[in-house]
């Protein structure tokens, strides 16, 4: 699946199957130039539970619908500064990177910089951010996305649908983590 083509159709069908009072967390901000997330959920497990799963098993808890390749098993992320969240195209004989890691503090906090998905073919800049906090009874998970930049016609309207997107693949890591599959 090519993103530039499918995934803003992608994610048009899937807010039309999630609903989007469901699926959409916060949208701190919106505008032309840009605009940031944030979810927050509890994840019934350790830090290093969440952790591991996070940077070592993505392939098996990312949505396979928000790929390149249309299969998230082909997904890696190498947690070190200037690693890579990376996609192989086997099909294609090609990859692609998704973002570069540029902060790491094993279980605690993982961040990474780039335009994910169609952001990637526009001038913009984004940091993913997870923050793992452990408490009673399991681990609060903070998913931050800030994106500014340029995009015909600006970032606005794209703040609802990310916002969606990412706050699903939250939950498909809660899912794969409690129960050992993904939640849709």
């Amino acid at each position: 699946m090519e993103w530039h083509a499918k995934g803003p159709a992608l994610i048009l069908a899937g807010l039309a199957m999630l609903g989007v009072r469901e699926a959409r967390g916060e949208v701190l901000e919106a505008t032309a130039g840009g605009f940031a997330i944030k979810h927050t959920l509890t994840i019934a497990a350790t830090r290093i539970r969440i952790y591991d799963a996070l940077v070592q098993a993505v392939g098996l808890w990312w949505d396979p619908e928000h790929t390149y390749s249309g299969d998230a098993k082909n997904l890696s992320i190498d947690p070190r500064p200037g690693g890579c969240f990376c996609e192989r195209m086997p099909l294609q004989a090609g990859a692609v990177q998704h973002s570069t890691v540029v902060l790491v503090i094993p279980y605690k906090t993982l961040r990474l910089a780039g335009g994910l998905g169609p952001l990637q073919e526009s001038g913009v800049s984004g940091s993913l951010t997870f923050e793992l906090a452990e408490r009673v009874g399991g681990t609060d998970v903070t998913m931050t996305y800030s994106v500014g930049g340029y995009r015909q016609g600006g970032l606005q309207e794209l703040a609802p649908l990310v916002d969606t997107v990412l706050g699903a693949q939250l939950r498909r890591l809660k899912g794969y983590v409690e129960k050992g599959m993904p939640a849709p």
